[in-house]
């Protein structure tokens, strides 16, 4: 019973982090199920699978905060899926390990960026009143798509800093970028269960406790100061950009 419940709390808490920055959550979930056991391929495949209840769970949180802009999700989504099959064919090609170190550094940069621009709060901009360049989203989506399927990142570390550089208060971002993963996640699980890769008993497990704790960190999001958010937000992408970079490098972390 003990540990039922310890999987609902590592859950929980990982839904937190993955609705108040809308990356996801595949960034902890990977190496936490790898630690308890699960072989690397079934690990990414079922966490995969589990951003999916996530995302969705977030989606309908931001939705009912009317945080979500949804056009610029949906162009988002439109062509990151695409992005991802690219990603994952390209790793027969390139050297992700070269590639992490390089994307790794460049994140750090986009953290500092991001860190120190201003952002409004969402009291002060309305999201109807939120205006930013819609030819120019599609190109970010795909972008993000790539990542994911080179790197192994969550599409929500390239859209939100994206669409923040556009001009869209960090909140809107926070949720947007929720929204639009839950079409790329579904993309990516529906291609690991496919394969074998998901792991329903953990699953099981993991997403009840990732439901709630998306529901959580929407909350506290909507109860945190802008500044505030963008400032954890850019700390989390430098902690993530350099995970990214140790691995490229070949040094082992979690």
């Amino acid at each position: 019973m003990l540990k039922y419940i310890s999987y609902f709390a590592v859950g929980v808490f990982i839904g937190i982090l993955a609705a108040l920055f809308g990356l996801g959550g595949g960034f902890l979930i990977v190496p936490t199920l790898n630690l308890l056991g699960v072989e690397i391929h079934h690990a990414v495949g079922t966490s995969s699978a589990a951003v999916v209840f996530t995302s969705l769970s977030s989606a309908l949180a931001y939705s009912r905060q009317k945080r979500v802009h949804y056009k610029a999700g949906l162009l988002l989504a439109s062509t990151a899926i695409i992005g991802a099959y690219i990603g994952a064919w390209m790793t027969s090609l390139l050297n992700p390990a070269q590639l992490k170190v390089i994307f790794g550094a460049t994140l750090i940069l986009v953290a500092i960026r991001i860190y120190r621009k201003k952002t409004a709060e969402p009291s002060e901009v309305k999201l109807e009143d939120v205006k930013i360049n819609y030819k120019l989203v599609p190109v970010g989506g795909f972008f993000a798509g790539i990542a994911s399927g080179l790197l192994g990142v969550g599409g929500g570390i390239v859209n939100v800093p994206f669409l923040v550089w556009l001009g869209m208060p960090i909140h809107y971002a926070v949720a947007t970028s929720s929204f639009a993963i839950v079409f790329t996640a579904t993309s990516g699980a529906i291609k690991h269960y496919m394969m074998g890769n998901v792991e329903i008993q953990w699953l099981v497990l993991l997403v009840p406790g990732l439901i709630i704790g998306a529901q959580l960190g929407a909350k506290i999001a909507k109860r945190t100061k802008a500044s505030n958010l963008k400032k954890a937000f850019a700390v989390v992408l430098a902690l993530l950009a350099l995970r990214m970079i140790l691995k490229g490098l070949g040094i082992a972390v979690p």
